[in-house]
């Protein structure tokens, strides 16, 4: 493992803080600093969310939505760019609904990933450690998901799991 590592994964479940700590990961990198955002506000909730994490970020962040092409989102960031992605999973999601290809969108994603020269820090969520789903989109989701992680995990320098607030080194 690289004392410097370039690349990262981080996982964990639903407010563990890996999005807080993806964030410190970039802000000690040198800016510009990319935030790849993959939610989509779909409602006043999740307006009023997105508008709370933006300001939470401060100065020096450049935002680029991508809810479904993340890839040619990251391959159009600019080269000097510290880039985090948050998050993978809300990015599947669309994916799935979109009816899209997910294996081959994964295949594009992890591809671009093994390439990276850059600071780049994923983050997703760790959807294994619950119950098997009633209903067979649910289960194709965590299935897709859990292949993604592994295969990003395989790819990238690093691999934090967050844990209350506490991120453990994995890989």
């Amino acid at each position: 493992m690289a004392d410097d590592p370039r690349t990262h994964l981080v996982l964990g479940g639903a407010r563990s803080g890996k999005s807080r700590y993806a964030e410190e990961v970039i802000r000690a990198r040198p800016a510009p600093w990319i935030y790849v955002a993959t939610a989509e506000a779909m409602d006043a909730e999740m307006e009023t969310r997105i508008a709370r994490h933006r300001a939470e970020r401060g100065a020096g962040w450049e935002t680029c939505e991508a809810p479904l092409d993340l890839a040619g989102a990251l391959a159009r960031a600019p080269a000097g760019a510290a880039v985090l992605v948050d998050c993978l999973t809300l990015w599947l999601t669309n994916v799935l609904l979109a009816e899209r290809d997910v294996p081959a969108e994964i295949d594009r994603l992890v591809a671009l990933v093994a390439g990276e020269t850059r600071p780049l820090v994923l983050v997703a969520n760790e959807v294994g450690l619950g119950i098997v789903p009633d209903n067979a989109l649910a289960r194709a989701f965590r299935d897709h998901a859990g292949i993604l992680n592994q295969r990003l995990a395989a790819v990238v320098d690093r691999v934090v799991f967050t844990v209350a607030g506490v991120p453990m080194v994995v890989k």
